[in-house]
């Protein structure tokens, strides 16, 4: 089956990052504890998340009959192994400050490790070929919200004004660009493996049904998880609406509509992922990233006779 591409085409590739926790400080977005845990739960969920997908998308390269989305595939698997790996460091550096995320991480690790391994959970009589495509499509609706998101924090300028730890907010920044510059290969890869219609169209709609309520549990779940556990809060606290809202109305956090408007637009059959954020923008600030350019550099360098 080939794979319908926009004009438009974009080499991917990993970047070898890396970055300095060492002067981060717990709250790395000054007095501003919900917004700071709201977007902590990032770290809690991509490791093993973004380790999935890998796995997932090894056992799919056999299917793969079109060159070009090959390539396009393993260069998003070696992005997504390094944000895992990124993203590990950020759960060492909170557990140095006394914040263990681990009784919440292992029900993560449950979640991709076993409930979506590579057999259907508790015996479930599910085709393997049909397991692989419906995981397959779990992970393109997910990258939709990942694209959401990392054109959101490309543009938040409300970030900017509150005075955040620069390395957390470079860590975000890439991650986020990363995601705008291969926001359609899951979601290509998924048309090309998924089958003929109306069953493509079909189990990709379920997917997005299970994903968006699955991850706004694991989200507040997730906050309210770390908020109880801040060792820098004087009593331990709850995560609410009013707090998160508040920081919305900061430019601190994305907004539930342009969260919950990226849903409807995912449906729509004449969709593609192409139209979310903006490229341009990505491939900037990858350019300008101070990890990304010292990545970069050292490349160059290794390169040298």
């Amino acid at each position: 089956m080939s794979t319908p591409r926009p004009q438009e085409h974009h080499p991917i590739a990993p970047r070898r990052v890396a970055f300095d926790w060492r002067e981060t400080p717990l709250h790395w977005i000054p007095d501003e504890p919900t917004a700071t845990h709201v977007i902590n739960v990032l770290h809690l969920l991509l490791p093993a998340g973004e380790r999935w997908f890998v796995k997932v998308f090894k056992e799919a390269l056999p299917l793969i009959r079109d060159e070009h989305l090959l390539k396009d595939v393993k260069g998003f698997m070696g992005q997504e192994a390094t944000h895992s790996v990124q993203h590990a460091h950020v759960l060492d550096h909170l557990a140095h400050q006394s914040l263990d995320t681990t009784p919440y991480t292992r029900h993560v690790d449950f979640l991709f490790e076993h409930l979506l391994g590579e057999r259907p959970p508790f015996g479930v009589p599910i085709p393997e070929q049909e397991w692989l495509r419906f995981r397959l499509a779990l992970i393109a609706a997910i990258e939709q919200f990942t694209a959401v998101l990392g054109s959101w924090v490309l543009g938040a300028d409300g970030l900017d004004h509150a005075g955040p730890d620069p390395v957390m907010l470079d860590l975000l920044r890439w991650h986020g660009a990363e995601e705008v510059e291969h926001r359609a290969v899951a979601f290509d890869m998924y048309q090309h493996t998924g089958g003929e219609e109306p069953a493509r169209y079909a189990r990709r709609v379920l997917a997005m049904a299970v994903t968006a309520p699955v991850l706004l549990y694991l989200w507040c779940w997730g906050a309210t998880y770390l908020l109880r556990h801040d060792p820098r809060l004087s009593a331990p606290s709850r995560y609410s609406l009013r707090a998160h809202n508040r920081a919305v109305r900061k430019g601190l956090l994305p907004s539930w509509r342009q969260l919950g408007a990226a849903i409807p637009r995912y449906v729509r059959r004449s969709y593609h992922p192409s139209q979310e954020g903006s490229l341009r923008a990505a491939v900037a600030y990858l350019a300008s990233s101070p990890a990304a350019r010292a990545a970069a550099g050292a490349i160059g360098r290794a390169a040298l006779p």
